[in-house]
């Protein structure tokens, strides 16, 4: 197999930059190993996107929420499956919420118009309306049915494909892209023997700024400096990189390893779209953790990000509660989102406005992966349009301030934990104090 090796990195056009070599051929692009048959990700904002953890959506509980503006909501059906459906209900167009869902039957609460999965049909990837007053229901309800996404529960997440077009039999969605790119274990981790800590927080600002975030090493040394318990991550050291990156289809990945000693490495960063991150240190067989971060466009300038990190070490569960090691992580967590929170508003509000131009933006070396990202990112956006319903509801606010009930913002995240650790501390430690005393 031939292999070539050349210097580029100005230029945005990597098609023309491998045009000249054969098929087959290995292109070095400085650090970035592109095969030129899988020369770049595969284009596009639609498919699989992690929408809570497992534990959140609950028996007999609506859980509303919404992807790219679109109004949608999750339940298990009576088969404990689970539904992403739009929040519309095909009888009079009126919204789910104020309705009520039991042993998986969904009742809107407009005009009692009941849908379950098995309807006269049966089949069980239809969700058909049942019940209504009116003398000829039987006939309407039998080609009445809900739209919906396919979804599905794996790794302890609610995982949702959505796409251009929902359906009211997911039979007629046959090309689903299959979510095994996302598991962990098909990324190399075993996560059974790990233990987890995590949270989930809502930005209001735009979610491809939060990835491009998460895609930078180098701000960690100034932003999170103080917060990041690591000796060696703190703005007073300055540490320069060798970067390797991996590009394919289905993932493009970063090694940095440290310019003063190149055999050591100092983290990886995978980015698998259209919205997860993996971060870890050394080969995924034996790495001592990997966080997860997914992150959900819920609409224009409101994004979602889950964090989840899985570890091999302080796995005792008594020990983690004397420690009060999850509230601690948890601590951790928000304090770095909030460091990041000024930083991705303000830079959404010169995205907004068209005030960061390529022209106007100067990308360092070390910035190939972000390079790389908004060049897929641009071409993903203009293939599928996932924004089209921007315009039409701009001004409405309703499904903000009424219906989603988006979690509150990270300080107030940050004080409701902060009460936690302390109610806990007492209890576990200062009323026993108390009450020995009092004995005495």
């Amino acid at each position: 197999m031939e292999n070539k090796q050349i210097n580029f990195f100005k230029s945005k056009d990597f098609n023309a930059v491998l045009k000249p070599f054969k098929k087959g051929t290995v292109v070095k692009i400085d650090n970035i190993e592109v095969r030129e048959k899988e020369k770049h990700l595969n284009i596009g904002l639609y498919g699989w996107y992690a929408i809570c953890p497992s534990k959140d959506l609950k028996k007999n509980k609506l859980y509303f929420f919404s992807l790219f503006d679109e109004p949608l909501l999750l339940f298990r059906d009576e088969n404990n499956n689970i539904r992403c459906i739009k929040n519309i209900c095909p009888h009079r167009g009126a919204s789910f919420f104020g309705g009520s869902i039991s042993n998986g039957e969904l009742t809107c609460p407009y005009h009692g118009a009941k849908f379950s999965s098995e309807g006269t049909c049966q089949n069980i990837d239809r969700i058909t309306c049942s019940h209504i007053v009116d003398n000829n229901y039987n006939n309407y309800a039998k080609r009445i049915h809900l739209s919906q996404y396919k979804a599905l529960e794996k790794d302890e997440y609610i995982f949702v494909y959505f796409s251009d077009k929902s359906e009211t039999d997911l039979k007629n969605i046959n090309d689903v892209l299959p979510i095994k790119n996302y598991e962990l274990i098909d990324n190399g981790f075993s996560v059974k023997d790990c233990v987890s800590e995590e949270v989930l927080v809502d930005f209001k600002c735009d979610w491809s700024r939060i990835i491009e975030n998460h895609l930078d090493i180098l701000h960690i040394f100034w932003v999170h400096g103080d917060t990041i318990p690591d000796k060696d991550v703190n703005k007073n050291v300055l540490v320069s990189f060798n970067q390797k990156i991996k590009i394919n289809p289905t993932y493009i990945e970063s090694i940095y390893f440290y310019k003063s000693n190149p055999t050591k490495e100092f983290i990886r960063i995978k980015y698998i779209p259209p919205g997860r991150i993996l971060i870890y240190k050394g080969e995924p067989s034996v790495s001592r953790y990997v966080q997860v971060l997914d992150h959900i466009p819920l609409g224009d300038n409101k994004a979602r990000v889950i964090v989840r990190h899985y570890r091999k070490f302080l796995k005792n569960k008594l020990l983690n509660n004397l420690i009060l090691f999850k509230e601690i992580q948890k601590k951790i967590f928000y304090k770095i989102f909030d460091e990041d929170y000024m930083i991705l508003k303000t830079q959404t509000y010169n995205h907004k406005l068209g005030l960061i131009k390529n022209d106007e933006i100067k990308l360092l070396g070390e910035d190939r992966i972000i390079n790389y990202f908004w060049n897929w990112y641009k071409k993903s956006e203009e293939k599928d349009n996932p924004w089209k319903f921007i315009n039409k509801n701009k001004e409405l606010d309703v499904y903000n301030e009424i219906i989603f009930k988006y979690p509150p913002e990270i300080k107030k995240l940050e004080i409701i934990n902060n009460i936690n650790i302390i109610r806990k501390t007492f209890i576990r430690y200062l009323a026993p104090l108390i009450f020995l005393l009092l004995i005495i």
